[in-house]
């Protein structure tokens, strides 16, 4: 998705750096900053800009999902978000996940406008500002407002991103793999021979017949895929006849 239109709305004039602000919640507390001394502020105890909830009657469906990577429960506010976490500790890199994290007061050419990102992802290869909203619900102003998220990232020397869709597999894949992502005992010893034949480019359906407890070797397969001891291409759906390599061992 391009921010360039939302961008053309923005106020980037001299001194912006110093009008627009950041305020997040430092250790209970809510602490303000101008945009261009935020680079130098410490990503640590900070809490979420606003808490959770449930109604009977809301239309969104907020929640908490688990997360391997940092071993604690986070929230989300949509199904699009819960995805976008489940895809995250997939990813292996993840050191610490904030929702809602901050709120950003910035400029446009028709006045002051307030943004919450959706989440802040610290990683072992850098941080990442990101936004949840499916593509067709992307307005003019949600154009502006990522497009101001962008900004306040590039400032900081972080990655920004908006989840505005999933190719369809991907989300089945994921829930797959997800379903044996905690730690799993190998009795059996199926492991040994899965991550053999995985050097010899193998199938998932050759690798889980070559074993002789089968049923139990698909379960292992999932698990070793989700920790990165194997390895697929995801721009396919996952099935017996993809192919599975050797990867990293995961976190």
């Amino acid at each position: 998705m391009s921010l360039a239109d939302g961008r053309s709305g923005l106020d980037l004039g001299p001194g912006w750096r110093q009008r627009w602000s950041v305020t997040w919640r430092l250790d209970g507390e809510e602490v303000s900053y101008p945009v261009g001394e935020l680079a130098q502020a410490v990503l640590t105890g900070l809490g979420p800009m606003r808490w959770f909830s449930w109604r009977r009657d809301q239309r969104h469906r907020p929640g908490l999902e688990y997360l391997v990577s940092t071993g604690r429960l986070h929230g989300f506010e949509s199904l699009e978000e819960a995805q976008l976490l489940l895809a995250l500790d997939f990813a292996g890199e993840v050191i610490e996940v904030l929702p809602q994290p901050l709120r950003l007061a910035f400029g446009t050419v028709d006045g002051q406008r307030d943004h919450t990102p959706d989440f802040l992802v610290l990683t072992r290869t850098g941080v990442w500002l990101i936004d949840v909203r499916p593509a067709d619900l992307i307005e003019k102003k949600d154009r502006e407002s990522f497009a101001a998220a962008a900004e306040l990232a590039r400032v900081c020397g972080w990655h920004f991103a908006v989840a505005a869709g999933w190719r369809g597999h991907v989300r089945t894949t994921l829930d797959w793999l997800s379903s044996r992502r905690r730690p799993l005992s190998d009795p059996l010893g199926v492991e040994t021979g899965l991550l053999a034949g995985a050097a010899e480019g193998r199938t998932f359906g050759e690798l889980a017949a070559s074993s002789a407890y089968s049923p139990v070797a698909r379960a292992h397969l999932l698990h070793l895929l989700w920790h990165r001891r194997l390895g697929l291409d995801l721009m396919e759906p996952l099935g017996d006849r993809s192919v599975i390599v050797s990867g990293e061992v995961g976190s």
